[in-house]
């Protein structure tokens, strides 16, 4: 899940108005036009655009059921409908580039999904876990399904973690994380599934990824310094040029997406120099420079300060809009959030 270690703690509603969510001082210079995308899920993030613009993808907690299932809706209307089975973790949809199917990951062929939803019930009527935490579920597979939520394929049967995966923008090929090895990597394969390769090989947590608009890159993080001290890093999709982009092991970096100009990426990140307690996640962007192959990042611009955390950004199809998770909400909920895009 491109969560990792750190998160946020169906019905319909209307979309809050910007004039009633006012953005800090600071935020203002970057973002205009705030409001809330998603609402009354007891927990909803991590959305994605659909190709034209005017849908996205997202998962979020059904009201009764311990773990994340697949929505779709309307980007300007509170409409959710699942597309995932309904049992089982899920995690990281993404829209196909012709927007007919969806990519998303779930471990709904667990042979002891009873077993496993009955030990989250337990836990959750026992207040939970203290902090949120990703389970790197072994049954967690890749699978495709239709727009209309018909179809369903599955696309990875290794044994271990398979998910947190994106397409190519030419749609030919998906980017991934799988365990498969002992360790979570990233790998590439067809979009049907076929030709997997790894990209990357090194102890640690790799996990993430995303294509560059133009293809030659993969843009993800890894904790391979510092256990869970997440940095960001660019690798070429042949495996062979990596540079890293963020080495301040104070403060953990994550969920690197690169605005569809690439000439800069954003992210969110958190001082960590105190410990866990009281750190707050948020936006943050950096310009790229690529030449003659290599990839070096500019100096970090902070996006937002709110007192509450924003996490996993994404940029609309044409850059124009910002999309992010956040419980800066009324009810304290994390829950998804868009603004318009100022630079």
């Amino acid at each position: 899940m491109r969560w990792f270690v750190w998160g946020l703690f169906v019905c319909c509603a209307a979309v809050s108005s910007a004039e009633d969510i006012p953005l800090t001082t600071h935020e203002a210079q970057h973002l205009s036009n705030l409001r809330q995308v998603t609402a009354k899920f007891p927990r909803a993030g991590e959305g994605y655009f659909s190709p034209d613009g005017q849908e996205i993808v997202f998962q979020a907690y059904p009201l009764g059921y311990p773990f994340y299932q697949i929505f779709i809706q309307p980007l300007n209307e509170q409409k959710p409908r699942m597309l995932s089975t309904g049992r089982g973790r899920t995690t990281c949809a993404y829209f196909t580039r012709d927007g007919k199917q969806l990519l998303f990951s779930s471990s709904h062929s667990d042979p002891l999904i009873e077993q496993t939803e009955k030990a989250a019930r337990e836990l959750a009527a026992q207040g939970g876990r203290p902090k949120y935490q990703w389970d790197f579920d072994p049954h967690m597979d890749i699978y495709t399904i239709n727009h209309d939520g018909t179809g369903l394929k599955r696309l990875t049967d290794a044994p271990g973690y398979d998910a947190e995966a994106s397409y190519s923008h030419d749609g030919k090929q998906i980017v991934f994380t799988s365990g498969r090895d002992g360790d979570a990597d990233l790998y590439i394969m067809d979009a049907d599934g076929s030709n997997v390769r790894q990209i990357t090989n090194v102890a640690g947590y790799d996990g993430g990824p995303f294509f560059s608009p133009d293809d030659k890159w993969i843009i993800y993080r890894s904790d391979r310094q510092k256990e869970h001290m997440l940095q960001l890093f660019i690798v070429s999709v042949d495996g062979k040029q990596e540079f890293q982009l963020t080495s301040n092991l104070d403060q953990v970096n994550w969920c690197p997406y690169l605005h569809p100009s690439q000439k800069y990426l954003i992210w969110s990140g958190a001082d960590y120099s105190k410990g866990p307690m009281g750190a707050n996640f948020d936006l943050w962007k950096m310009n790229l420079k690529f030449d003659d192959g290599k990839v070096s990042g500019g100096e970090p611009v902070r996006i937002t300060d709110h007192e509450k955390a924003d996490v996993l950004p994404v940029f609309s199809p044409e850059g124009t809009k910002l999309m992010w998770t956040s419980n800066r909400t009324a009810d304290g909920t994390s829950q998804l959030w868009i603004a318009d895009w100022k630079e």
